[in-house]
């Protein structure tokens, strides 16, 4: 099992962080953050899979029309604005500076991820509906939609293990201040669904907009913007991958396609998933 570089790698930060040096003042930092992260996370998480399962005609926003159509607006933006802004060389200096002191690098990955799920709290929990619902599913509908948004969800949960489950998570940062070690950043990911497409996480996500068993236009606005985001944003992301990786990430590319899974294995990416 240790084998796979995927888990071993997240049993050797485990293991670090379960067994700290002595720091009670590090150490008090490292689990004040990794509570923060990982409780927002996981807000934000269970209030986006209940907010597009109603197809967003259910939440706490209340601006009036039609100055609620902006407000949704700006809400759909700062996302993946932000995100984009916040994975660039400029971004990450700005996440490392965010914690005062000598940790700040260290807890980049925690940080940002903190970040991110407040975004996406913001984002379901501030939403003004519209009011309107074209189409509610019922009978066997509902249940075969129940069962692709759950699908979803569980493709995406496995293409973020396959990516790094600590980087993903945000606990990379934490538990290695836990821990008192660098940070180690998992390899390109070759591994799982990324041996089928280059960018599952994108597509897992994607999919999770289009699968609800609720139709509003609000939910239609949120399903066609993040999907061009999900199309278009991780071309920046490979040019990152193209920059740090060179001829490995060529060939990678060569072999694997962008959007549409490869159903069958190639003879030079033969890594179980």
């Amino acid at each position: 099992m240790l084998t796979d570089p995927r888990i071993k790698r997240l049993f050797n930060l485990i293991k670090a962080a379960a067994n700290p040096p002595v720091g009670a003042a590090r150490i008090s930092l490292a689990l004040g953050l990794g509570f923060v992260c990982h409780a927002t996370f996981a807000i934000a998480i269970l209030g986006m899979i209940i907010a597009m399962f109603f197809g967003l005609s259910e939440s706490f926003g209340t601006v009036p029309s039609p100055w609620f159509i902006l407000a949704n607006l700006v809400l759909i933006l700062q996302f993946p604005v932000a995100h984009s802004v916040l994975l660039t060389k400029r971004g990450g200096r700005f996440l490392s500076r965010l914690i005062p002191g000598a940790h700040g690098a260290t807890l980049a990955t925690t940080t940002y991820a903190i970040i991110a799920s407040v975004q996406l709290l913001a984002l379901f929990a501030l939403w003004t509906p519209s009011g309107i619902i074209w189409w509610r599913a019922e009978g066997v509908a509902f249940w075969g939609l129940t069962t692709a948004y759950t699908a979803s969800w569980l493709l995406l949960t496995k293409a973020s293990f396959d990516a790094g489950a600590e980087v993903q998570s945000g606990a990379l940062g934490w538990m290695s201040l836990m821990g008192r070690i660098s940070p180690i950043f998992p390899n390109m990911p070759t591994q799982g669904l990324f041996r089928l497409i280059r960018q599952p996480i994108y597509l897992a996500f994607a999919m999770t907009l289009w699968t609800v068993p609720v139709w509003t236009p609000d939910q239609l606005v949120l399903a066609m913007s993040y999907t061009a985001y999900c199309l278009l944003a991780p071309r920046l992301k490979e040019r990152r991958f193209a920059a740090r990786y060179g001829n490995e990430f060529s060939e990678y590319s060569e072999n694997v396609p962008y959007v549409v899974p490869c159903l069958y294995a190639r003879k030079d990416n033969q890594k179980k998933l």
